[in-house]
């Protein structure tokens, strides 16, 4: 997962101007495939005739794993209150296209109910970030959309 610090989005791929969290991705308009981040051309068919698409705000963790040491620095930027494992995962997509994102989950730092869990889109920059519907509703989240860092720890 690279980790994109500006504050502008790229052509095609994470629309960080917007207030809710959106991720931009494409379409091909010969043979449906879609791609995040946005593509300039079909990863199945090799057209060149793709269209923007911005991808739905949730889907199900396909597959996960914790990252408990801290990533390398730059450029992970350590916070504060010192390093703390966070879940990093596939999120599957109802457009069906899947998505590396950062995961917050109220099972922290074990994460086991991620696998299967419906997760729900709640920052795009610097990477892409979900949470499960027991996260978002717990005091400590704050709010839906929570400030981060650029290591995916909650700040």
């Amino acid at each position: 997962m690279s980790v994109e610090t500006s504050t502008s989005a790229p052509a095609g791929g994470i629309d960080a101007a917007r207030e809710v969290p959106a991720l931009r991705g494409s379409r091909c308009t010969s043979c449906g495939n879609v791609a995040f981040p946005a593509a300039v051309g079909c990863q199945r068919c090799g057209s060149t005739e793709v269209e923007p698409l911005e991808l739905a705000r949730h889907g199900v963790v396909w597959a996960h794993t914790v990252q408990r040491f801290a990533p390398k620095s730059p450029p992970y930027v350590p916070p504060a209150e010192g390093f703390q494992p966070f879940a990093v995962g596939y999120v599957e997509l109802p457009d069906g296209v899947r998505v590396e994102a950062v995961l917050e989950s109220v099972d922290r730092p074990v994460y086991d109910a991620l696998v299967g869990a419906e997760v729900h889109l709640v920052a795009s920059e610097p990477v892409p970030r979900f949470a499960t519907s027991d996260w978002l509703h717990t005091p400590a989240a704050g709010s839906a959309a929570p400030a981060t860092t650029a290591e995916g720890s909650r700040a």
